[in-house]
């Protein structure tokens, strides 16, 4: 199989477009042939030898004819395609739809052009598959159980795909990432996405709600939220595709990608002190019960012994840094 025949499926969202961006950018795969697709048409990186793909993931047909490009079979699929997590509470069936039949149509497409050597699976999970009682600190054998239809999704695709690797169908690694922050572009339908908004649209002169709590002296700022930042999460992705599978747990491909934990309350914190008092007068607060319950059911604080063993990176100092990286796009115009 050709070497370096890479498939991002949400090429078109905002981590899609950072991963093409960066294994463009690497040394080791700046040659890379890259397989862009998503439901809307994705931009490729500039001087990057790439296909650039529109397609419903959820019809097999089309599927299947990614796999069949000039590039030929690809030797990695970065699956990061999906509906977000309050899209998907709001629309249950559409949501199964496109974070577990999608995938699985994906995962079959895999494992038949990578029957002569299996291919790398790389899948874009989520601390929601966690909830309920749990532990003060989350280990890799900490019980999933997931109090939301996004966390329910993303919790059987990686069944499957934990399956199709114990088989030898597909080569998985299934990354768990925290809460990205902070994200550019428009909100996502996302629970989290006040998360990053809270900082984007002050930063850039927006008002921007923040839906935990409702003044900034409400205790619901206190929330605690497991977080990393998007370059360091793209990092990851790249490391991901380098660790060699005996490396990995026998009994799982799971990977809880390292982050470190905030608060809802530090973040304006942060905000205040890179941008003055102004941008903090841009949040208005308004309580949204369901969005602070999904939110509220996700652990904060993961041991990330065995990330940290693979390879994978953590962010360090907390939350200003990102908030005064961000604030650094804005003003060059790239954020």
């Amino acid at each position: 199989m050709p070497h370096n025949i890479i498939l991002i499926t949400g090429a078109g969202g905002f981590l899609g477009g950072l991963l093409a961006a960066a294994l463009h950018a690497d040394p080791k795969t700046s040659d890379a042939s890259l397989i862009l697709v998503d439901v809307v048409e994705p931009k490729a990186p500039q001087g990057a030898n790439a296909i650039t793909i529109k397609a419903d993931l959820c019809d097999k047909a089309q599927v299947n004819d990614i796999f069949k490009t000039e590039f030929g079979i690809p030797d990695t699929v970065y699956c990061l395609h999906g509906i977000m997590s309050r899209g998907s509470e709001d629309n249950f069936d559409f949501g199964i739809k496109v974070n577990v039949d999608s995938v699985r149509s994906l995962l079959e497409c895999t494992r038949e052009y990578g029957k002569d050597s299996p291919i790398k699976f790389i899948f874009a999970s989520s601390l929601a598959v966690y909830g309920g009682p749990l532990p003060s600190i989350v280990t890799p054998t900490t019980t999933t159980t997931p109090e939301s239809a996004y966390g329910t999704g993303k919790l059987l695709s990686e069944l499957i795909i934990n399956e199709y690797s114990r088989r030898g169908f597909i080569d998985g690694r299934i990354l768990r990432l925290p809460t990205i922050v902070v994200r550019a572009g428009a909100p996502a339908a996302a629970t989290s996405a006040f998360i990053s908004g809270i900082i984007r649209e002050p930063l850039k002169g927006i008002e921007s709600i923040c839906p935990v709590g409702n003044s900034i002296d409400s205790p619901e700022l206190d929330l605690a939220m497991w977080v990393a930042s998007p370059q360091t999460t793209i990092k990851n992705f790249l490391l991901a595709r380098d660790v060699p599978a005996e490396k990995l747990f026998p009994h799982t491909r799971v990977i809880c990608l390292p982050g470190f934990t905030t608060t809802v309350r530090e973040e304006l914190e942060a905000l205040e002190s890179v941008a003055g008092k102004e941008a903090l007068e841009k949040v208005k607060f308004r309580d949204d019960p369901v969005n602070r319950r999904i939110v509220s059911s996700w652990p904060a604080r993961f041991d990330i012994a065995y990330a940290l063993s693979l390879g994978f990176l953590v962010d360090e100092g907390g939350m200003e840094p990102i908030v005064r990286k961000f604030q650094e796009d804005v003003v060059a115009g790239i954020a």
